[in-house]
């Protein structure tokens, strides 16, 4: 319901209607208002031409085009009796639409990225169209009150939406300039920072991140510690810190906008199906291939 990267959109009201009125599983929206994004974005290139400043990014990309479309989304799935689930929220406004009722039994629920929780559009001076991404990292304000909605169970999920652009890519002006950036490495590490912070805790870290997954999307035997369940699991060093330095990057693109961060925490193992793929900074060569996730059927 928002174009992001190409042309793949249906903002079509007639198209759309259908699709909640029909759909017999869970619909995942991206929401922005096409339109007056593409009207924003004209203004912006009759200023600038092709030179709009990264910062001008959230301003392209405003609280109101996010707004507009998962109102409009939330709206319909109301009406229609869907069951929803919005991705990447960014804003305050959006927080309004949904509850933080427990996840089973929710109707309409949400989902925050790890950097719209980390950055904040006075970053843009720094990292430039680094942090470029759909939607655009907002205001301190918003980036906070979508933290405390983590928190209070508002936002369901968080996830990353990696997207490792190469530095080729994201160094070219503004409209050539791919929207995305990798996170999938630090990601866990995000996360024990802001539990660090206080920005939440570390088992609703786990919840949102690993629990909340599972359920949401009837994931079988994964998600948790239990038995019978495959092992994936993470082995994490709380009190040893871990610069992060292109030589210690895992990434093909061979970037991250959190170079030169050092995170207070440091991945120490990492085991996937109960085999361990990841030791002392790096991949195992001899790592298993991995495996396809199954389903319950039963997704919340």
């Amino acid at each position: 319901m928002g174009s992001s990267t190409g042309d793949m959109l249906v903002d079509r009201i007639a198209v759309l209607e259908s699709v909640f009125r029909h759909s017999p599983t869970i619909i995942l929206t991206h929401c922005e208002d096409t339109p007056r994004i593409k009207a924003a974005e004209a203004a912006a290139k009759a200023r600038w031409g092709e030179d709009v400043p990264a910062a001008e990014h959230p301003n392209l990309r405003d609280v109101e085009a996010c707004y507009a479309s998962s109102s409009l989304a939330a709206e319909l799935a109301r009406r229609h009796d869907a069951r929803l689930h919005i991705l990447h929220i960014t804003t305050a406004k959006e927080l309004s639409l949904f509850s933080a009722a427990p996840l089973k039994g929710k109707r309409l629920t949400a989902e925050a990225c790890v950097h719209h929780l980390w950055f904040a559009d006075t970053d843009y001076a720094r990292l430039g169209h680094q942090i470029k991404c759909n939607p655009a990292i907002k205001t301190a304000a918003d980036r906070d009150a979508v933290r405390a909605a983590v928190a209070s169970g508002v936002i369901d999920v968080i996830a990353t939406d990696h997207a490792p652009h190469t530095w080729e890519e994201k160094s070219q002006t503004y409209f050539k300039a791919p929207s995305g950036l990798p996170l999938i490495q630090h990601s866990l590490l995000i996360l024990l920072d802001l539990a660090r912070q206080g920005a939440f805790t570390l088992e609703t870290a786990i919840e949102r991140a690993c629990h909340a997954p599972a359920t949401l999307f009837g994931v079988e035997k994964r998600g948790f510690i239990r038995e019978g369940y495959w092992a994936d699991l993470v082995v994490v060093d709380p009190a040893k810190p871990q610069p992060v330095t292109k030589s210690g990057l895992l990434y093909q693109c061979g970037w991250s906008p959190f170079d030169g961060h050092t995170f207070g925490a440091t991945i120490e193992r990492t085991f996937v199906n109960g085999v361990c793929v990841y030791e002392h900074g790096k991949v195992r060569a001899d790592a298993p291939k991995g495996m396809r996730l199954t389903f319950d059927g039963n997704a919340r």
